[in-house]
């Protein structure tokens, strides 16, 4: 084992939870879109539907101004720990846009606003994400020890 713990932040959580819902909800109220991470960077990206770009700017530059917030209101970026290497990031981040384009969505899509609708195919979809995702972490550290 390499000592990395996974840090317990309950009130943390909670407020991103709450600031992702709300904004799924209001993307859905005034868009009638899904919020989905991966959907609405892919759509920034092709040629989509005229007058579809607006909003998906506003949400991407969202994201990336989030932590920048952070650093206005306190000082400094927030601490991201990334606790395997380089190689091991790239690798899991082509897994997951394989895992993204087979199951029509992200976590996001599927996890918040899917299962939110009752969709049978998100719900399936997001027991699968975290099946998978239990036990990748299940093997990585226990079983590789990395």
């Amino acid at each position: 084992m390499t000592g990395f713990e996974t840090a317990f932040t309950p009130l943390q959580s909670l407020a991103g939870g709450i600031l992702i819902g709300v904004s799924a909800v209001l993307l859905m109220l005034f868009q009638g879109r899904v919020l989905g991470a991966t959907g609405i960077l892919s759509g920034l990206m092709t040629a989509g539907v005229p007058g579809d770009k607006g909003w998906r700017v506003a949400m991407v530059a969202g994201m990336i101004a989030g932590p920048l917030v952070v650093l206005a209101t306190t000082g400094r970026m927030p601490a991201v720990d990334v606790p395997v290497n380089l190689p091991m990031v790239l690798i899991g981040g082509f897994v997951v846009g394989i895992g993204v384009t087979f199951g029509s969505g992200c976590t996001s899509g599927h996890g918040v606003c899917g299962m939110a609708r009752l969709s049978r195919r998100s719900i399936a979809a997001t027991a699968i994400f975290m099946s998978v995702c239990f036990a990748t972490v299940y093997v990585i550290r226990h079983l590789m020890g990395v």
